[in-house]
Order: structure tokens, then sequence, then C-alpha cells
């Protein structure tokens, strides 16, 4: 007798199940979240193409509890959104929550944080990354010069090929032999 409301069709459901660490309800409950972000723009109802069309703005799903006190909101947002800008669909947002579940293997949570390092895309972390990274993790409360000898040092101890920067093999070592990594880099949902 009651009219429920159909969120996703049995294809996206399966298909979301496949791409992502999440189950049936899980997504539903990622869904959820979404549309709590922005009610005015997200759909009850996502069965045509409004998982991939509808995008919240950056700014709104930086102040999710989870997100809004990372240094590397922004920069999180700007990695899984398919725009580049920051602004996520539903399929983005899902994607960033599944990479961030505890679920995810420490490889794609290290493949993604070296995304998130990355921030001028060249795939290597060179220093202007690592200081951008820093200054980040320290709310810019180094002195210019302390920030400068982090990074060498880090470049020093970590760069094997002796390029002057880190490749994604190069950081994946030093990434492994953080024993907290894993706890830190996760979003419950």
């Amino acid at each position: 007798m009651g009219n429920k409301v159909v969120t996703f069709t049995e294809d996206q459901f399966e298909d979301y199940q496949d791409c992502t660490f999440f189950t049936r309800k899980e997504i539903l409950r990622v869904h959820k979240r979404f549309r709590d972000v922005s009610p005015d723009l997200v759909p009850k109802c996502m069965t045509g193409n409004e998982p991939v069309t509808v995008r919240v703005p950056r700014e709104k799903v930086e102040k999710l509890p989870e997100l809004r006190e990372n240094p590397f909101r922004q920069r999180i947002c700007e990695v899984f959104s398919r725009d580049g800008k920051g602004n996520l669909t539903f399929e983005d947002f899902l994607d960033m929550l599944s990479v961030f579940s505890e679920q995810a293997s420490r490889d794609i949570k290290v493949f993604y944080a070296f995304k998130i390092y990355d921030f001028d895309g060249d795939q290597h972390l060179g220093p202007g990354d690592l200081e951008r990274t820093l200054r980040l993790l320290t709310r810019s409360e180094l002195a210019p010069e302390e920030v400068t000898q982090v990074c060498e040092k880090v470049v020093e101890e970590s760069d094997v090929d002796g390029d002057g920067k880190l490749s994604f093999m190069e950081f994946e070592h030093v990434i492994t032999r953080a024993p907290d990594f894993l706890s830190t880099f996760h979003i419950r949902i």
C-alpha cells in the first residue's frame, strides 16, 4: 500500500556495490549524507542520470563534520570531483567515501593520498608539493626555514633515485612505514 521512494535502480545498486566497498544499505546511507549536504539540489530519487549530473558545490561538502577540520578538505574534494574544482556528484561523493572507508585497501589509500599531496599534478611530490603539504599539516605554524629544512630532510631520506622529488613508489615506501596511516586516512559513514 505504501508508496516507497525508489532511490536507485537495481543496475545502479549493482554497479555501486561492484565499484565501491559498500553494501546496498551503506550506499543508501551515503546518499542520505549527500542529500543532507544540499537537500535543495539533491533529489530523493536518483534513477536517471542524476548521480552524475547533480553537483553539490565544494563549499557545502567541506562543511561535513568529517571534512570541516581536515586541512586537506579542499584538495580532497578537488581530487575526487570530475570537474577538478571540488564540486561533487553523488558518484564522486560515493567514490570519495569508499576510498576513505575502513574496508578500502592500503594500496588504494596510498594511491589517493599521493594524488592529494601532488598539488601540481605532475605525478611527483616535488619541493612545492611537500612545502604545501607541510604548511597544511602544521597549519602554517612553522617558520619558512623550518618548512624548507623538513622538506629537504624528507627528500634526503626518501628520494631513492636522487632526482630531488618523490615518485609514487618512493612515496609508497615511506607511507608503508607509517604505522598510523591507515587509522588516520578514513572517514566513517
